[in-house]
């Protein structure tokens, strides 16, 4: 069940999430944030969520067998995408004997 949650979540967020960079590109995000000061602060509030998030999930990874690196660079270039993304992996990973 919670796995069949975190899939419905990264679809109903990478979708549109999707459309609007096909729409707008990154320079619509930069755009943005240089006129809303609302979005700066979304933006700086992401940016640290996530750095949290690198820093638990690279201790993580390697208890259950999984490359923490490639996650690191989806959280870099798409946010919450690449997180929930490490997360429906870690569904299906098996902890390993060092863990």
């Amino acid at each position: 069940m919670k796995t069949l949650l975190l899939v419905a979540l990264f679809l109903a967020f990478t979708i549109p999430s999707t459309v609007v960079l096909v729409d707008e590109g990154v320079v619509g995000l930069v755009h943005l944030v240089q006129r809303e000061p609302w979005a700066l602060q979304i933006l700086v509030d992401l940016v640290i969520a996530c750095s949290v998030f690198v820093g638990w999930m690279w201790r993580d990874a390697p208890t259950r067998g999984i490359r923490a690196w490639p996650y690191v660079i989806a959280i870099a270039a798409a946010g919450s995408i690449g997180v929930l993304a490490y997360l429906i992996r870690r569904r299906f990973a098996t902890p390993t004997a060092a863990a």
